[in-house]
């Protein structure tokens, strides 16, 4: 079991280190939906693997970094259905 926590730990610091390379480079936008994804599944990976080997620090650091991720992903969500309802509602009747 201790091997699989290894590797989820080390595939999550990898989607982080990626993440955060991409929007440096600015081949990926923050405000996107792709990086909070990959900031999300990077930090609750990361989460898992330290509480796993009792790392509590970064085990909490990793819980509140995957909180906001959840919290940003949702308002990402409602905004673009917001948008998608509004023009919806903008678009002609059809026939007209």
């Amino acid at each position: 079991m201790s091997t699989f926590i290894t590797i989820i730990g080390t595939v999550g610091a990898v989607v982080l280190l990626l993440a955060y390379a991409l929007v440096s480079s600015g081949r990926m936008s923050a405000d996107g939906l792709p990086y909070q994804v990959l900031n999300f599944g990077g930090a609750a990976t990361l989460m898992i693997n330290s509480a796993y080997y009792s790392a509590w620090p970064s085990a909490g650091l990793n819980l509140v970094w995957s909180g906001i991720g959840v919290w940003t992903l949702g308002r990402l969500v409602a905004r673009r259905a917001t948008a998608r309802r509004q023009a919806a509602e903008a678009a002609p009747a059809p026939g007209r």
